[in-house]
């Protein structure tokens, strides 16, 4: 698995004109192929007068499925330079979508292609993106007497508390880097005086 990757920040739209034509991007972190296709969906609807909803997106933290569709437009002067603008700069689980309301004037091949990736180019810039880092799945068991200090000692130290659960005991689980996993054993064993339970679980992906 990848160590990390970049992904989008936040949904948004962001609109240039050239030449009278409109171009708005639409862009969305997606998680699957079905959300993807669900966003295209939802912007076509959403502009039903517009030519033309070309789309493009990147799945996958090392990039394997890329999709891209011209939408009417002359064979890749649309889908294929927003893809090209995903990839350069190296964003994955994110779906672009460019909604074009045609202003009379063409703008040919190569101005197509401009407009096309360069709206998606500015569209991350201003909505901006993140890192997501590879973690381990760790939880924590410790007695309710010193699970406040733990958690509380743990987000404090910026690790990432996913959920807390209180029964019998309280069950904290916090994702971790590999790397920090035998540094983490011996803090926990210090911190609760060698009572806590440690489980290893799965892998995940979150924010640094």
């Amino acid at each position: 698995m990848q160590e990390q990757y970049r992904t989008l920040a936040r949904e948004g739209v962001h609109e240039i004109e050239i030449n009278k034509s409109r171009f708005l991007c639409a862009l969305a972190p997606v998680a699957t192929e079905a959300e993807a296709q669900d966003f295209i969906a939802r912007i076509r609807k959403e502009h039903p007068t517009a030519r033309h909803h070309c789309f493009a997106y990147v799945l996958g933290a090392d990039g394997g499925i890329q999709k891209a569709s011209d939408d009417g437009e002359p064979g890749g002067t649309a889908g294929v330079p927003m893809l090209q603008m995903l990839v350069r700069r190296e964003v994955r689980y994110v779906v672009a979508v460019v909604t074009r309301y045609f202003g009379g004037v063409k703008l040919g091949a190569g101005g197509l292609i401009r407009a096309y990736g360069g709206v998606v180019g500015e569209a991350l810039d201003v909505l901006g993106t993140v890192t997501r880092q590879r973690f381990r799945l760790v939880t924590v068991t410790v007695d309710h007497q010193r699970a406040g200090r733990v958690e509380n000692d743990l987000r404090t130290t910026g690790r990432a508390v996913r959920e807390v659960t209180y029964g019998a005991d309280v069950r904290i689980e916090i994702g971790l880097p590999e790397a920090e996993l035998d540094a983490f054993r011996g803090w926990l064993a210090d911190t609760t005086a060698g009572t806590a339970r440690l489980e290893l679980g799965g892998e995940a992906y979150g924010e640094l």
